[in-house]
């Protein structure tokens, strides 16, 4: 039998990373992203607000149970002037009948006062009477103590009095809510020690918002003064700087110590490993660009530029990783730059799965070839695609699938039937495929897009390999200045494997830039499947 104490994980991405600026889910989002949580293992996934708007009405009409989740409905305690059974708000949350409820009340004297305008004591009615009703009925009562650790500051008595009603009234759990970010860790520490003292730990939880850096560092204090729950959102996702991130605060309470050995969190080996791809299925769903530099789960969470450094992580990775990548279902990164020696190089190499003599002489002269076109604008650690084409290129790896013959493409700026000022792109691509010279034709949303739909028109045999490709992001930058600018541009390519990769071109015309990050996508494509060579000379 363990020995751990049960630490229990709640999710609130459904609910308050909805509140996320640019957010806005779907019901099919919603369901795709609770079944991903469920298989995470978390605890509870609270899944929004029944009755607050059509998707989260929506979302609870139908009855959804999960394999390790309890699924758990948010609202908000009666209001002033009417009886538990008799408001229409905690009703439509009472019918979405899930396991749990989760309600939302005032605990700051101040609020108390200005926002609902009522006396003190009456507060306290309004939380447990709310709190009964759900048990009431068989549902599994949690309320989020809002504003509590201000609340706290300002009239400690008042908002223990808070909590201690709603523990009183039969609530499983009591969340202590730092609901604008501004709390410290010592303070955190300070204030949960006294809660436990009205309340015990294993009926408190702690949710945390991100206002002042430290949601995460908030989560960790709380739990090692006593809280058995925390609540937080994949990737951080929120109001204003988001909420505890839990794409960081699962792997350091798998992996740290204290964490790991004192607590259970549910979380299985698997699990942990599919957080990753976890974090940017979120962001897949949401049409962001991953952070790159997002702790664990990043893509350069585990990336290592300088040569010094990758010398000391292929002698021992503990030197500049504080835990093995592959764990949290990420993998190592050695950028390939102007700073970068030797030892880079034959990482990447052993990367790529590239065979080569540590002493042939193609490497240096690939080094010094790198160095060189990243002089004239080329940026090789963000795009480790292009990197490998060129150096199985040298190698004699890539084989030859198809020829540009010529690109055009234009812009026409119109008005549309309806009268409307519209600016329409439209590409010209021809090339030679086994000799067959193929001439396509496309407009697009913009240059870049209508030489993309051009190119991948017809491929001829290549055509099938490209059908899943797709440009997920696209980066500008100018260089230089004046009439002779030289344009860097980094595309970033998935396909339906999940698996992306980046390009990147440069040259004074931003178009030409494109079209070279472009090919050097879709080429990647072929020789990722295994597209077979063209046949040259046909």
């Amino acid at each position: 039998m363990s020995s751990k104490e049960r630490l229990y994980l709640f999710d609130t991405t459904l609910r308050d990373g909805a509140q996320t600026q640019g957010v806005d889910f779907s019901v099919q989002d919603k369901v795709l992203i609770a079944e991903t949580l469920d298989k995470l293992g978390v605890d509870y996934i609270e899944g929004g607000w029944p009755g607050a708007n059509p998707a989260d009405t929506e979302f609870f009409s139908e009855k959804r149970s999960f394999k390790n989740a309890t699924f758990t409905a948010f609202g908000m305690t009666r209001r002033p002037g009417r009886s538990a059974s008799n408001d229409t708000g905690l009703k439509a949350v009472l019918d979405a009948d899930t396991p749990a409820v989760c309600l939302v009340g005032k605990s700051w004297d101040f609020q108390v006062k200005v926002a609902l305008g009522i006396e003190l004591e009456e507060n306290l009615e309004l939380i447990s009477s709310s709190i009964a009703e759900c048990k009431r009925l068989g549902r599994e009562p949690m309320y989020d103590a809002e504003h509590f650790f201000d609340g706290y500051k300002a009239n400690p008595e008042y908002a223990i009095s808070c909590i201690k009603a709603a523990y009183d009234a039969g609530a499983r759990w009591v969340v202590l809510c730092d609901t604008n970010g501004g709390t410290l860790p010592h303070e955190v520490t300070e204030i949960v020690t006294e809660a436990i003292k009205h309340v015990p730990g294993s009926h408190l939880g702690i949710h945390t918002h991100n206002d002042t850096e430290n949601a995460v560092a908030n989560s960790l204090a709380a739990i090692l003064a006593g809280v058995r729950q925390v609540q937080g959102t994949l990737n951080g996702l929120g109001e204003r700087c988001g909420n505890a991130n839990l794409s960081s605060l699962i792997p350091t309470l798998c992996l740290k110590e204290p964490y790991k050995t004192l607590f259970d969190t549910g979380i299985s080996e698997e699990g942990l490993k599919s957080l990753t791809s976890v974090s940017r299925l979120l962001d897949e769903i949401l049409n962001h660009a991953p952070n790159r530099h997002q702790p664990y789960v990043g893509a350069s969470a585990f990336s290592h530029k300088g040569g010094l450094h990758v010398s000391a992580v292929q002698k021992d990775p503990t030197t500049y990783e504080h835990v093995d990548p592959s764990l949290v279902g990420n993998r190592r990164v050695i950028p390939v730059s102007d700073q970068a020696g030797r030892s880079n190089l034959l990482a990447q190499f052993e990367a790529f799965g590239l065979k080569i003599d540590p002493k042939d002489p193609k490497v240096d002269r690939l080094l010094e070839e790198v160095k060189e076109r990243e002089y004239r604008g080329y940026s090789y650690d963000g795009a480790l695609a292009s990197f490998e084409l060129m150096a199985r290129r040298r190698l004699g790896q890539v084989p030859e699938y198809f020829e540009v013959e010529s690109f055009r493409v234009q812009v026409e700026r119109r008005h549309n039937a309806n009268g409307e000022l519209i600016s329409v792109s439209d590409a010209v691509v021809k090339v030679v495929v086994d000799g067959e010279r193929l001439m396509s034709v496309a407009e697009g949303n913009g240059p870049v897009n209508a030489l993309d739909e051009a190119l991948r028109k017809d491929l001829g045999k290549y055509s099938d390999y490209l059908k899943d490709l797709r440009l997920a992001d696209f980066k500008v930058r100018i260089l230089t200045t004046g009439t002779e600018a030289v344009t860097r541009v980094l595309i970033e390519s998935t396909d339906s494997s999940g698996h992306r990769w980046f390009t990147i071109g440069v040259s004074p015309n931003i178009v030409d830039a494109s079209f070279a990050a472009l090919l050097d996508s879709i080429t990647y494509k072929l020789l990722r499947d295994g597209a077979p060579a063209g046949k040259q000379g046909a």
